[in-house]
C-alpha cells in the first residue's frame, strides 16, 4: 500500500490541512480497484481528489514530507541508489585507468610529444651527420625537441658493451672486466647526478690504475682547484648548481665501445660517446637549452701475470673531449651553457663552426684550437 502523506499543517503557510483520512482511504481503494480491473470511469470523489492533487502539484504545494506519490513508484527510488553506486564505481575506474574510455576524453595523453622511434645502437662511425630534426624549441615538457638526440638512448642504457672474447693472454672474463670498468668510468664521469653537480667522482677515480700517479694527481688538483691547466672538464661533466639545473632526469647518450689486442699483453679498449644535457637556469626561467659533450677514451688493461699492474684496474692512455654550447675561457671547473636570451659579452668566437651532433668524423678531424661556434644545440 502506498505511503500516506502527513496531515500536519505546513508551518506558517496559512493553508488548510492536507487531505483528510477518509478522503485519502477512499481514493486509495478506488485506485486499487481500478488497477485490478478493466479501465472504468473514476468516481466523482476520486475525480475530486485527483483534481485537488493536480492543482496543489501545479502550485508546488505538495506536503514537504511526502515520501512518495502515485506517480513515483517505489522501485524507482531503489534504482537510483544502485545507479549511483554503479556510476561512482565507473568514475573510480576511469580515475584509475582513463584509457578505458575511447578517445582520451580527459586529455591524459601528451599530445605535445610526438612518437619517435629510437635509433639502433651505434656499431660503427656513421657516414654523415644526423639529418636536421624538427624546428621545435626545447621545453620542460620536451627538453630534446629539435635535437637529433631525441632518438638517442637514455643515459647508461646507451652505453652498450660488445661481447667479450679472449684477447692474447687475457681470458674472456678479463676482457669483460676491462669493458665493464670502462663503462663504469663513463657512467660516473658523465651521468652520475652527484658528479654533475660538482661532487667528487670517487667511483670513476677508483677504477683507474693506482700507478698512474701523475694522472690521478692532476685530476685531484683539477677537482680541488680548477684552472686553465687543471680543468676537470677534460674528464668529467659538471654544472654549477647555483647557476643551472638539469631539466628532467634523462641525459641522451650515443656512441660505441670497441676492443682489440694491445701492446704488452693487453686489451685496448676504445670508447667514443656523446652526451646531451638539457638545462635551464635556476632563477625560474622557462628557457631550456642543451650542452653537448663528446668524449673519446683509449683504455688499456694488461695481463697482471706478465706485468706489474693492479688486477682489475684500467690504464688511461688518452682522454679527449669536444664541448658544444659552453662558455669559453672560463676555468672554474663547470660547464656554462649559453641561452638565447643571454646578452652577448666578450669577444666573439674565433674558431670554426661545427656540428656537435656530428659523429661521422673523429673528435679532432678538421678542428683547430680556440673557441668555435656550435651550429646547433
Amino acid at each position: 500500500m502506498a505511503d500516506r502523506p502527513s496531515e500536519e499543517r505546513r508551518s506558517g503557510s496559512g493553508e488548510e490541512p492536507s487531505i483528510p483520512d477518509d478522503v485519502w482511504e477512499k481514493f486509495v481503494k478506488d485506485t486499487e480497484a481500478e488497477l485490478g480491473s478493466a479501465p472504468k470511469e473514476p468516481s466523482a470523489r476520486a475525480r475530486m481528489v485527483t483534481e485537488r492533487l493536480r492543482q496543489q502539484d501545479a502550485r508546488g504545494e505538495s506536503p514537504d514530507n511526502w515520501r512518495a506519490g502515485p506517480a513515483r513508484p517505489e522501485r524507482r527510488r531503489r534504482v537510483r541508489p544502485v545507479l549511483g553506486v554503479l556510476l561512482a564505481a565507473a568514475v573510480a575506474v576511469v580515475a584509475v585507468k582513463p584509457s578505458v574510455i575511447p578517445g582520451d576524453p580527459l586529455g591524459t595523453k601528451d599530445h605535445a610529444a610526438p612518437s619517435v622511434s629510437p635509433l639502433p645502437a651505434e656499431t660503427a662511425a656513421p657516414a654523415a651527420p644526423p639529418s636536421p630534426a624538427d624546428s621545435e624549441t626545447p621545453s620542460f615538457a620536451r627538453p630534446f625537441a629539435g635535437s637529433p638526440a631525441e632518438r638517442w638512448a637514455d643515459g647508461a642504457a646507451g652505453i652498450v658493451l660488445p661481447k667479450a672474447t679472449p684477447v692474447g693472454t687475457l681470458s674472456k672474463a678479463q676482457v669483460e672486466q676491462a669493458l665493464q670498468q670502462t663503462r663504469t668510468l663513463l657512467v660516473d664521469a658523465n651521468l652520475n647526478s652527484a658528479t654533475l653537480r660538482g661532487e667528487r667522482p670517487a667511483t670513476a677515480l677508483g677504477v683507474i690504475e693506482p700507478q698512474q700517479t701523475d694522472l690521478l694527481t692532476r685530476l685531484d688538483t683539477a677537482l680541488a682547484k680548477p684552472d686553465e691547466k687543471h680543468d676537470p672538464l677534460s674528464m668529467f661533466s659538471r654544472f654549477d648548481p647555483a647557476e643551472v639545473k638539469l631539466v628532467g632526469d634523462v641525459i641522451k647518450t650515443r656512441g660505441r665501445i670497441t676492443f682489440k689486442a694491445g701492446e704488452q699483453s693487453s686489451v685496448a679498449v676504445h670508447a667514443d660517446y656523446t652526451f646531451v644535457y638539457p638545462v635551464a637556469r635556476t632563477d625560474g626561467s622557462k628557457e631550456v637549452t642543451r650542452t653537448i659533450v663528446r668524449r673519446v677514451l683509449d683504455i688499456q688493461m694488461s695481463d697482471p701475470a706478465r706485468y706489474k699492474v693492479t688486477p682489475g684496474k684500467i690504464t688511461i692512455r688518452r682522454y679527449d673531449r669536444d664541448i658544444g654550447n659552453s662558455a669559453c675561457d672560463v676555468y672554474d671547473g663547470y660547464l656554462h651553457p649559453g641561452f638565447t636570451s643571454d646578452t652577448a659579452t666578450g669577444a666573439p668566437p674565433t674558431g670554426p663552426t661545427s656540428d656537435p651532433y656530428d659523429r661521422s668524423k673523429g673528435i679532432d678531424d678538421g678542428l683547430t684550437k680556440g673557441c668555435g661556434t656550435a651550429s646547433r644545440v
